[in-house]
């Protein structure tokens, strides 16, 4: 019979996501793991499998605590309200990283990808998965008429797509609220009727 697990898993995952996200997955060994985690090595693989298979967990929670969940706040609002929105969360989290660690998912797909094929495939489902929101709020807003409908809904929800890219590396370098602000702002002049 299985021994029950002696830790909090959510805690310990938590614990993982921080490590992965300030470290990088290369510069993260097992042993920084299990002690940000307050586990043993033995431990981590059990309850995780190895240090791929826990990133990639931890990458998993980060996107649905944090991405899916703001994407299904700002779909519930008006269309252009929900982009305006997605884009200021983006800032205030971006200038309130004292560590400026960055939007998991970029560091992931500027490290780990390139040779993890698999993982580079969970990312590109993420990045479509925003692109898509951005393309849906574009074509709400432009079906009520409080979008611009002159742009195509495609290229401004991959437009977006990359401001939302630019604007994360950028705070990783220049955490600089003017610098941030004027890439958001033209950007979502873009929908302006007016």
């Amino acid at each position: 019979m299985a021994r029950p697990r002696e830790f909090d898993e959510r805690a310990v995952l938590d614990a993982a996501i921080q490590c992965f996200w300030s470290r990088g997955y290369d510069a993260t060994s097992v042993r920084d793991l299990a002690g940000s985690m307050g586990i043993t090595g033995a431990s981590l693989y059990n309850a995780f499998g190895d240090k791929q298979a826990l990133y990639r967990k931890a990458l998993d929670d980060y996107v649905a605590s944090t991405i899916a969940d703001r994407i299904r706040r700002c779909e519930a609002m008006a269309p252009r309200d929900g982009i305006a929105r997605f884009f200021a969360e983006i800032l205030a989290r971006s200038l309130d990283d004292p560590d400026h660690k960055g939007c998991m998912v970029v560091n992931a797909a500027l490290e780990a990808s390139p040779r993890d094929p698999a993982l580079r495939e969970v990312l590109a489902v993420v990045l479509l998965r925003i692109e898509a929101f951005f393309r849906r709020r574009v074509e709400a807003g432009q079906c009520d008429g409080s979008i611009h409908a002159s742009r195509s809904a495609d290229d401004l929800g991959r437009h977006y797509l990359g401001v939302l890219m630019g604007v994360r590396v950028l705070a990783r370098v220049r955490p600089e609220r003017d610098l941030l602000e004027g890439v958001v702002r033209p950007a979502l002049a873009l929908l302006d009727v007016t």
